[in-house]
């Protein structure tokens, strides 16, 4: 289980605090436990700040809070700060990836789907596709999605198997395995009846919980080549 500390402190040298933390990462490289880590200020109240540290369990926390290098850094915040900072420790019992759930209503239900009304849920307006297939670096507006998952669809019936998705800011990067039986043309290229498998990875950028920018990166050479188009 996830587990999340929640550190609430007053101080007039954020600078300082800042140096501080660098301190500590670059003392904890090959040790530290932590996975994430957020600092936020208080919009109301300047020198108020509310730090948020990630681990993979409770267990894997206090290994961190045992370290030397930890103890040093932690004597030195508290005297950066306006008083003793506050802690409190938190198992996480829900957690929501929202833009990767949305990129997966991509792949799930308009891609292999093909519900694409959810087309303009899903993706901006003006969003902006990159693809290795197309001659053009830019395709902007959301009727691209559409007409391209209409032209997929109607070349192969097809699955995608998602092997591995990372969000990062406005970022989810998505690994995956598509695999597709050639039913209609393709590229000119007609129904083979042939099963056809590539892999690839899909980048989308989000803004206001929308998928603005796409970047498509795909074996599309072994593609032609299962289907004879290439030798």
């Amino acid at each position: 289980m996830k587990f999340v500390q929640v550190i609430d402190y007053k101080t007039e040298r954020s600078d300082d605090m800042n140096q501080l933390m660098d301190k500590w990462v670059e003392q904890t490289k090959g040790k530290r436990t932590a996975t994430h880590n957020i600092i936020g200020r208080d919009r109301s109240e300047a020198n108020h700040y509310v730090e948020i540290v990630e681990f993979p369990s409770y267990e894997e926390a206090m290994k961190n809070s045992h370290l030397p290098e930890t103890d040093r850094i932690f004597q030195e915040m508290v005297a950066l700060c306006d008083g003793m900072p506050s802690f409190t420790d938190l198992d996480v019992v829900r957690e929501e990836q929202l833009n990767t759930a949305t990129a997966r209503r991509f792949f799930h239900e308009i891609a292999v789907g093909g519900n694409l009304d959810a087309i303009d849920e899903v993706f901006a307006a003006d969003h902006q596709d990159h693809d290795i297939m197309k001659e053009e670096d830019t395709v902007v507006g959301s009727d691209i999605i559409r007409s391209d998952v209409t032209g997929w669809r109607n070349a192969f019936d097809f699955h995608f198997d998602l092997d591995r998705q990372v969000s990062e800011g406005d970022d989810v990067v998505t690994l995956w395995t598509w695999t597709g039986t050639h039913k209609g043309d393709f590229m000119g290229i007609a129904p083979t009846g042939k099963q056809c498998r590539m892999t690839g990875t899909t980048i989308f950028r989000f803004r206001d919980g929308k998928i603005k920018e796409t970047w498509w990166h795909y074996d599309a050479m072994r593609l032609m080549r299962e289907l004879g188009a290439t030798g």
